[in-house]
C-alpha cells in the first residue's frame, strides 16, 4: 500500500545548560497507509517528540522525515504549515478546543484555515460531528460537554480536512476507563474505514487495539 510515514535516523536534541538533552536518538521507522500504530514508552522516552516531528510541528536536529513520499526537510516553513493543515490531523490529551466556540464552530475552524467555503464548511462539520456521535450536541460549547464528548469533537476537527494521517497524543489520558474505551472504539472504526493512525499512549488497553506497537526507551526504539 506504500508508506505514509518514513523517518531516517531521526535525532532531536534540546539545548540545556550549554549541553543538550537527547529526546530522540537515531529513530528510523515506517508506517504504511491504513495502519494503526501505537507508540508506547515511559515518560520522557521521546514519544510526543516523535509525534511532533512526524506531524511537521517541529524539526529534527538530524535525520529526515518523509510524509506521503515528500521530505519535510526540503519544504519551506509555509509548505510544512500547508501540509499540517491539509494532510495531518492532530488529537491531543487536553482536547485543545476553543472555549468560546460551539462544537460545530470548533470543527469549522480547521476548514476555515484550509480555505473551505462557508456553506461547505458547515455541511462537512455537521456531518463529521454526526459521524463521531455528536450530532445532537453541535451547538454546545466545550464547558457544556463531558471529557469524552470533547474528545469526540476534537477527533471530528482532526478529520475535517480528510487527512492522510491522524496523530493522537494520549487521546484517553484525561478520560475514565469506560469513556476511554469508547474513544478507542471510535479510533478503531476510523482505522477500519482506511484511516492511518499513529497513537502515543501509556495505556496497554489502547495499545492492544493497534495493529502494531512500537516501544521507545531513552529516545530509541527497543
Amino acid at each position: 500500500m506504500g508508506n505514509i510515514v518514513e523517518t531516517r535516523e531521526l535525532w532531536k536534541v534540546y539545548p540545556l545548560d550549554g549541553t543538550g538533552v537527547e529526546a530522540l536518538r537515531g529513530v528510523s521507522l515506517t508506517v504504511e497507509a491504513g495502519e494503526f500504530v501505537a507508540v508506547m514508552g515511559p515518560s520522557g522516552s521521546g514519544k510526543s517528540t516523535l509525534l511532533h516531528l512526524i506531524g511537521a510541528m517541529d524539526t529534527p536536529t538530524r535525520g529526515e522525515v518523509w510524509l506521503n513520499g515528500r521530505s519535510l526537510a526540503q519544504m519551506s516553513e509555509a509548505g510544512r504549515t500547508r501540509l499540517r493543515c491539509r494532510e495531518v490531523g492532530f488529537v491531543f490529551q487536553t482536547f485543545n478546543l476553543l472555549p468560546a466556540l460551539s462544537a460545530l464552530e470548533n470543527v469549522e475552524i480547521a476548514l476555515r484555515l484550509a480555505g473551505v467555503p462557508g456553506r461547505e464548511r458547515r455541511t462537512r462539520a455537521t456531518e463529521l460531528l454526526e459521524r463521531v456521535g455528536m450530532g445532537e450536541r453541535v451547538r454546545h460549547r466545550p464547558r457544556q460537554l463531558s471529557g469524552g464528548e470533547r474528545q469526540r469533537v476534537a477527533i471530528a476537527r482532526a478529520l475535517a480536512n480528510r487527512p492522510a494521517l491522524l496523530l493522537a497524543d494520549e487521546p484517553t489520558g484525561n478520560l475514565d476507563s469506560a469513556t476511554g474505551a469508547s474513544i478507542v472504539a471510535l479510533l478503531r472504526q476510523l482505522n477500519a474505514e482506511g484511516q492511518t493512525l499513529v497513537v502515543v499512549t501509556h495505556n496497554p488497553e489502547v495499545a492492544n487495539q493497534a495493529g502494531r506497537v512500537l516501544r521507545l526507551r531513552d529516545g530509541q526504539l527497543c
